[in-house]
């Protein structure tokens, strides 16, 4: 088994880590931690990080970043799935020790689209859609997440379309619907609309019930995404965020970057966001 450290070295996370904390310099990150020390938030993948890939080279990606958490994405497991193609996903998955925590995003621009997404989310068996429903159908949404008892996270997309670009955006359409409504919590477009993830988390926490994990070249339009350690999102800031208001969902890589190829940015992003986590708790504990 592969340890921390060897792997922060292997992805080049170790050299950047090393700057952020004197603990980091002496070794003291690698001893032994807690379990009372563990973070309560979970480090997963975004299925639309793999749209140009199959299940299985999916699966091998994650398996070699040592990553375990899934939202599920319908180019992986479409919306039709039959039963039987269901249960043969979920081996796939168990053989790799992933767990699949949601669908989606999934786009709804009908009450069909809707019903058809909850009855999906049922069968395949998680209590988490990721959606992206046109407004006239959120009381719709806010019926169905009371008849069905599952949690609905909205996703923001930043400036590129004028549906949901930013986090206060998806609070004045849900503010006074069911709580079981909330955000999926895309950090890098929130940057790339001029607002502060950092804060926004903050704001929001009570309704924020995931959140894709990226960094982004710059806070404009013009951002792309890139390595985790490389952006201009304060990442150690983020992750003291995240303990602050006690979150515990999953934080779900979406690298867009290099997307044909991008097991390295991949294994970059994994290794400093570990090593971030690290740090930042070695601190806590050292203070």
């Amino acid at each position: 088994m592969t340890t921390r450290r060897s792997f922060l070295k292997n992805t080049g996370g170790y050299l950047t880590m090393a700057s952020l904390s004197p603990a980091m310099a002496t070794g003291d990150a690698t001893q032994t931690v807690n379990a009372a020390d563990e973070d309560l938030f979970k480090l997963g993948m975004a299925g639309y990080t793999f749209v140009h890939f199959k299940l299985d080279q999916a699966l091998e990606m994650m398996r070699k970043v040592d990553v375990h958490y899934l939202c599920i994405k319908d180019f992986h497991l479409p919306l039709d799935s039959t039963p039987e193609q269901i249960a043969a996903f979920h081996e796939k998955l168990k053989q790799s020790n992933v767990t699949g925590y949601a669908v989606g995003p999934i786009y709804m621009k009908s009450e069909a689209d809707v019903d058809r997404a909850f009855e999906y989310a049922k069968r395949v068996g998680v209590k988490l859609i990721i959606g992206v429903p046109n407004t006239q159908f959120l009381p719709y949404v806010d019926k169905k997440v009371k008849e069905y008892d599952m949690r609905f996270a909205i996703h923001n997309h930043g400036p590129d379309i004028e549906l949901y670009p930013n986090a206060v955006s998806i609070w004045k359409e849900i503010k006074d619907l069911d709580a079981r409504i909330g955000f999926c919590f895309d950090m890098g477009h929130d940057r790339r609309n001029g607002d502060d993830p950092v804060a926004d988390l903050q704001t929001y926490a009570k309704r924020i019930f995931d959140i894709h994990l990226k960094n982004v070249s710059a806070a404009s339009k013009e951002g792309k995404t890139c390595e985790l350690g490389r952006g201009v999102i304060d990442i150690p800031a983020f992750v003291s965020a995240l303990r602050k208001i006690g979150y515990t969902g999953s934080c779900s890589l979406e690298y867009e970057k290099n997307m044909k190829d991008p097991l390295a940015g991949i294994a970059e992003s994994v290794g400093y966001f570990r090593g971030v986590c690290d740090a930042t708790r070695s601190g806590k504990r050292k203070s």
